[in-house]
């Protein structure tokens, strides 16, 4: 799917190492520097390719997602904020699904930055009743680093929704996230992991004690993926398994196979915006061979 992307016609070069393209409806910020291949849709600010140079890719994006307005895009890092899951409506939050301005951008021979923001709009107030600005910054290269920021009075709850690309789920384990967690599958009951994660099935858990860096090791793949948490309280994973990803439209019937989320959370804590004080939720990407 991310080769398409590359591939699309541009509709304006930024810079030498940056355009925006269309994706369907949306309008996509690629990225194509030698160390790296990147896109960004400007709809959620949503990562949706990272791919280093020598490199496959390391981010999932469902080959059925729809590019459409005001529909989540399946796969990538969703900005799930200011909240997470069914608290509220839509699922997820507000801000993946709404259109966010490139602001600023950076490069050199290593690197490339680039902050989005959001602000808080009459369609906004539809959902929440908050004033706020929330920004989105990444920098993207051999790793992959995003830090959401947000600026107003209020608490929050939220998620780097990180997907994934693995080779196959069956041979996928997952250290790094702690022992007790609140099980999603099974009615939110608690439970307690006493060695690696792996997915023989639907897995949805948030781990509230995880420690700062959680590792995906994909042994088909022959590559690990170290997540490191920043501002987090919570580390969720999740795999929709067989039977869920054939009732999913935006995903193919085998689509469970290839992915596993990884995610930094603030869900049992709440991100605390005050004042000059903004809150922050942050993680880094790393491929360890």
């Amino acid at each position: 799917m991310q080769d398409k992307l590359f591939s699309l016609p541009i509709v304006k070069q930024l810079t030498p190492y940056l355009s925006q393209r269309q994706a369907g409806e949306l309008p996509i910020i690629v990225v194509s520097h030698p160390r790296v291949r990147a896109a960004i849709a400007l709809q959620g600010a949503q990562l949706i390719a990272w791919q280093p140079s020598g490199e496959q890719p390391v981010i999932w994006l469902s080959d059925k997602t729809l590019f459409a307005a005001g529909k989540a895009i399946r796969g990538g890092v969703p900005i799930c904020w200011p909240w997470f899951g069914p608290a509220g409506e839509p699922a997820h939050g507000f801000a993946r699904n709404q259109p966010w301005t490139l602001s600023a951008h950076d490069e050199n021979d290593e690197d490339v930055m680039l902050t989005f923001v959001l602000e808080s709009s009459a369609q906004t107030k539809k959902f929440w009743p908050h004033d706020f600005t929330l920004f989105a910054r990444f920098r993207l290269g051999q790793h992959c680093e995003i830090e959401l920021e947000s600026h107003g009075d209020f608490d929050a709850t939220g998620a780097l929704h990180s997907y994934f690309q693995i080779a196959n789920i069956s041979d996928v384990e997952v250290s790094g996230l702690g022992s007790p967690y609140i099980d999603k599958v099974n009615d939110g009951a608690e439970g307690t992991l006493s060695d690696k994660q792996t997915y023989p099935g639907r897995i949805d858990r948030i781990f509230t004690q995880p420690e700062d860096c959680s590792v995906i090791n994909d042994k088909s793949g022959q590559r690990c993926i170290e997540i490191y948490h920043h501002y987090h309280s919570d580390v969720v994973t999740w795999n929709p398994g067989a039977e869920l990803s054939c009732s999913m439209s935006d995903m193919a019937n085998d689509g469970y196979k290839t992915m596993v989320c990884v995610e930094t959370a603030r869900i049992s804590k709440a991100m605390t915006s005050a004042g000059e004080q903004p809150a922050r939720l942050a993680t880094t990407f790393r491929i360890r061979r």
